[in-house]
Formats: C-alpha cells, structure tokens, sequence
C-alpha cells in the first residue's frame, strides 16, 4: 500500500472540484485536501456576506475561484474575482476576502520550510 499525501478526494476518478463543498447558509464551509510544512490545499465554499478578515499568512497564497466572485484585498488594494480566475497573495502581506456573492475557491499556501 501506497503512502497519499491527497486526503478527502477520490484517486484515479475525474470529479468536478467545485462539487466537493456545498453552500450553507451563513457559513464559510471547507475541505482540506492536503496539509504540510511546505504546502496547503484547501478547498472553501462562502455564503454571499461572509468573510475571512485581514491576516497574513507565513507562505505564498494562491486562490483560484471555482464557483462565483469575491472581493479580496491584497495589501490594501481590492480585487473582484470571478470564477476562473486566480489572485496571488505574498507571504507577510495583509489580505482579506469577501463574498460579494456565494463562491467557492481553491486555496494554496506554500511555505518555506
């Protein structure tokens, strides 16, 4: 048996990845499909309304939009994201999302560890 470093995904199956989280009212809902010292993937499904307020992050953030848009804000510039897009978000730089309507997105952090 082989060790995976995926989790929460079929193997050797074509899936639409937007459908591996589902919108509920009110909530930002997640699924992490992995999680390291040197890289995270996280997927997430927001409710219009909701927020992650300003952070930064130790790594490199990549979010690409699956389902909808978002407002996110990069160092104190705004962006409107829309599905199929993707925004970079530096390591040590604050950044914020809103959901300016329900989305759903694909993060990746890569960390230098």
């Amino acid at each position: 048996m082989s060790q995976h470093f995926i989790k929460n995904i079929d193997f050797s199956k074509v899936i639409e990845m937007d459908g591996l989280v589902s919108y509920q009212d009110g909530q930002v809902v997640s699924r992490t499909l992995a999680q390291g010292k040197n890289m995270s993937l996280t997927l997430f499904a927001f409710d219009k309304g909701e927020e992650i307020s300003s952070h930064s992050s130790g790594g490199d953030a990549m979010v690409y939009i699956l389902d909808g848009e978002s407002e996110i804000t990069v160092g104190g510039e705004t962006f409107n994201v829309k599905k199929g897009e993707t925004i970079v978000m530096p390591a040590g730089v604050p950044h914020a999302l809103l959901a300016s309507a329900r989305f759903k997105m694909l993060l990746v952090v890569v960390f230098n560890a």
